[in-house]
C-alpha cells in the first residue's frame, strides 16, 4: 500500500499574527507581508476577521511629508473562538507572532500551546519560533511561564520553542473615526519600521527580512526603549500638557522649545544611566543620535499623534518598574543622577489632557484626585511604591509636586 502524501504540512512562509490590532496590521503584518510572506491574523474582532477574509488586503498608510501607501496582500483571518482552526494554523505555521497587548497575553497562551502539541504531533523536530510583539519587561519569561501552564511536562518547550522577545519602536497614532469610517481595515503610522529582536530566542534561521535587527543583548534594547523612547514621549506629553494645556497634538508642544529642551535633557539623563548599566552596548554618541531621531520623530504633524494618547493610562505609565521608576531604579543601582527624570514623572501627576471627543481617561482623573488627597500614600498603594526603600524618592516627588502646584 502506497503511504498518502498528510494535508498538514508546515509552509515556512507563512506568518500566524495573533492581534489584528494597529502593530499587528501597521507593522509586523507590514515587514512579513511586503516580504512575501501569507499573513494569517487571529483576532476576536468578527467584523474584523470577515473583512480581511473578503478583501484579502489592506492598506498601511505612512505618515510624513512623503505619504506613503502601503498595500499587504495575501493575508487572511481567522476568528479567534475558532480554537480548532487557530491550532491548526499554528501547527503548519513558518513562524508566529503575538501582538495582542500585554494584559491579553495570558489569553492567548492556550490557543498557542494547541499549536504547538499539535505540531509535536505531527512534525516532531520541527521547532516554531513565537515572535513577542509586546512592550513588556521579561516577555519571554513570562511566555514561558504561562506556556507551561498548558503543555505536558515532558514536552519538550526550550528546544523546540523559539521565545523571541523584541523592542517595539513604531508609533502609530489614535485614528478619528471618520478615518475609521472610510476603510475599517486601513491604518495609519508612522514610517519607522525597523524591529529589533532577540537573536538568541529563535531556535529556526532568522527570516532574512528588511527591517528585522537582531541583537545579542535584548535586555539592554528593551531598556532602551522603555527609558529613552518611552520616557521621553511621556515626558513630552506631562510638560508639553502643563505648558499648553490647550495643545491636542504632540508636534503643537514640541515646536516649544522649553518642551523639547526640557524633554531632551531628560532623555540624556537616561542615555547616561543606559551607558553605565551596559557597558560597550551603547555609546554616548550613539545614544544623542537616538534621542535627535526620537525628537524628529515625535515632531511628525502628518501623525497627528495626540497628547492623550501618549500620556494617559498614569497608573501604568508612572507605576513602579515603567518608563520614569524603572529608570531612577535602574540609575540608584548604578549611582547615576536622576533628578530630571523625577521632575518630568511629577508633571504627569497634574496632567488632564482629553481625547478627541473632550473625554478624560476615567481612572487618570482618580488617580490624581487621590494624590491630592494623600500624596504618599497613593504612590504606595496605586503605583505600587516602597514606602521604606522608596523613602527619598517619594519625599523628592512631594517637593516637585509642591513646585509645580505653586
Amino acid at each position: 500500500m502506497i503511504p498518502t502524501k498528510s494535508r498538514f504540512q508546515v509552509d515556512n512562509r507563512k506568518i500566524v499574527i495573533f492581534g489584528a490590532g494597529k502593530i499587528g496590521r501597521s507593522f509586523i503584518g507590514q515587514l512579513f507581508g511586503t516580504a512575501g510572506y501569507k499573513v494569517v491574523f487571529v483576532d476576536t474582532d468578527r467584523l474584523l476577521t470577515a473583512l480581511i477574509n473578503e478583501r484579502k488586503c489592506y492598506r498601511v498608510v505612512a505618515k510624513s511629508e512623503r505619504e506613503e501607501t502601503i498595500v499587504v496582500r495575501n493575508v487572511s483571518a481567522i476568528d479567534a473562538a475558532d480554537v480548532p482552526a487557530v491550532g491548526e494554523a499554528v501547527s503548519t505555521a513558518g513562524i508566529v507572532a503575538v501582538s495582542v497587548g500585554k494584559n491579553a497575553v495570558e489569553k492567548v497562551v492556550p490557543m498557542i500551546a494547541d499549536g504547538l502539541k499539535l505540531r509535536h504531533d505531527r512534525f516532531p523536530g520541527q521547532p516554531l519560533d513565537i515572535i513577542i510583539a509586546e512592550n513588556m519587561i521579561s516577555g519571554r519569561d513570562f511566555m514561558e511561564e504561562n506556556l507551561k501552564k498548558f503543555l505536558p511536562p515532558e514536552f519538550p518547550l526550550n528546544e523546540m520553542t523559539g521565545l523571541v522577545e523584541t523592542s517595539i519602536g513604531k508609533m502609530v497614532p489614535i485614528m478619528s473615526q471618520s478615518d475609521l469610517e472610510k476603510d475599517p481595515l486601513q491604518v495609519f503610522a508612522e514610517p519607522y519600521n525597523i524591529l529589533i529582536l532577540d537573536k538568541k530566542g529563535f531556535r529556526t534561521p532568522i527570516p532574512q527580512i528588511k527591517g528585522l535587527a537582531p541583537k545579542e543583548n535584548i535586555k539592554a534594547w528593551v531598556d532602551r526603549k522603555a527609558f529613552i523612547h518611552n520616557l521621553g514621549h511621556a515626558t513630552a506629553a506631562y510638560y508639553g500638557y502643563y505648558l499648553h494645556p490647550e495643545s491636542a497634538y504632540m508636534y503643537e508642544v514640541l515646536n516649544d522649545a522649553k518642551v523639547s529642551g526640557f524633554t531632551r535633557e531628560v532623555m540624556m539623563q537616561a542615555a547616561e544611566i543606559l551607558i553605565e548599566a551596559y557597558p560597550g552596548e551603547f555609546t554616548a554618541t550613539d545614544l544623542a543620535e537616538h534621542i535627535e531621531d526620537l525628537l524628529s520623530r515625535f515632531r511628525n504633524r502628518f501623525l497627528r499623534d495626540t497628547v492623550f494618547r501618549v500620556g494617559h493610562d498614569l497608573g501604568r505609565k508612572l507605576g513602579s518598574g515603567d518608563r520614569f521608576m524603572g529608570a531612577v531604579m535602574l540609575a540608584v543601582r548604578h549611582g547615576k543622577p536622576y533628578q530630571k527624570i523625577l521632575k518630568a514623572m511629577s508633571y504627569g501627576f497634574v496632567f488632564k489632557a482629553t481625547d478627541e471627543s473632550g473625554s478624560n481617561f476615567e481612572s487618570d482623573l482618580q488617580l490624581i484626585d487621590a494624590l491630592q488627597s494623600d500624596f504618599e500614600n497613593t504612590l504606595v498603594n496605586l503605583l505600587r511604591f516602597n514606602p521604606e526603600s522608596d523613602s527619598a524618592i517619594i519625599r523628592d516627588l512631594k517637593n516637585y509636586m509642591n513646585q509645580i502646584s505653586e
